[in-house]
């Protein structure tokens, strides 16, 4: 799950990147948590459906107030835009603190941390579980729903391959071109928007906005080429969940610790130091400092 929510994020956070608006996956992840709770309250369930209309309600309210403000306050759009996904995100989270939401995972901590640590598949015996039907039916419910997001946004992104480049380096030329941009761009925020809101239960908000940004920022550092940058993605995803997770539950033993951590918490660290390494040690950051220096 933290593979497949870290990759569903990852694929449309390239484009976010290269388009400038990276805080678009990080405005995502702090507008849907009350859109979240206000569904769960109003159908006492945790169901994709109700989530996502929840999220694109959440969306809608915090367009309204961000431009309620900038033509109230007339202030600038960067600050009227923070200050409603911050008061959004802390309304959610005092909804959470009022509710009593912890008979289906989500609270506070939740919300923040994810749910990974306790989403096992106990009815598992081997890899023949993966084919018989009484296992399967023990499968945590939030490993389908990512599974099928991500797939879902990894196909789109194939399909639709040339419109986005086109539209994400020369917008101008992809317009004269027939490419309607504006579908393509309100798509993209579209699809973030489904990641995220897949991701929320299972790895909390804390993954969502590290991955929206922290591979496809260190896989942009490592080539010049789109499709590349896609791969490179994929992988430090990949090796942010898988590394952060057995850090995690195995670190703290290693160095006499008694606890584990927060795999939500280490995975996000984890992708914080692949970027952190890229910076300073990847080809495409190695050229732009030789460029510089003969300048």
């Amino acid at each position: 799950m933290g593979v497949l929510s870290a990759i569903a994020c990852a694929l449309p956070g390239n484009f976010l990147i290269l388009r400038r608006q990276a805080l678009i996956g990080d405005a995502i992840s702090h507008v849907v948590l009350p859109g979240i709770v206000v569904a769960f309250l109003a159908t006492g369930v945790i169901a994709a459906l109700p989530m996502l209309i929840g999220a694109a309600g959440a969306a809608l309210v915090a367009v309204v107030l961000i431009e309620t403000i900038k033509r109230v306050g007339r202030i600038e759009p960067g600050a009227a835009m923070g200050v409603v996904f911050t008061s959004m995100f802390a309304g959610g989270v005092l909804l959470l603190e009022q509710t009593d939401t912890s008979a289906v995972h989500l609270d506070v901590e939740h919300a923040l941390m994810g749910n990974l640590e306790s989403l096992i598949w106990f009815d598992a015996t081997g890899w023949g579980s993966l084919l018989d039907p009484v296992a399967l039916a023990g499968l945590p419910t939030e490993l389908p729903r990512i599974a099928v997001v991500a797939a879902a946004i990894a196909v789109l992104t194939f399909v639709f391959w040339r419109p986005l480049k086109l539209s994400t380096f020369d917008e101008g030329f992809a317009a004269t071109l027939g490419v309607p941009t504006g579908a393509i761009g309100l798509a993209l925020v579209a699809a973030s928007a489904v990641a995220a809101v897949a991701a929320f239960d299972a790895v909390g908000s804390i993954i969502v906005i590290a991955m929206f940004i922290c591979p496809p920022a260190a896989a942009r550092l490592m080539t010049n080429r789109l499709e590349a940058q896609v791969g490179w993605s994929v992988v430090f995803a990949t090796l942010s969940a898988v590394v952060g997770y057995v850090l995690a539950g195995y670190g703290p033993l290693w160095f006499g610790a008694q606890n584990a951590v927060s795999a939500a918490g280490m995975i996000a660290a984890v992708s914080g130091v692949i970027l952190a390494l890229a910076c300073l040690a990847a080809p495409h950051r190695r050229r732009i400092g030789v460029v510089r220096g003969q300048g």
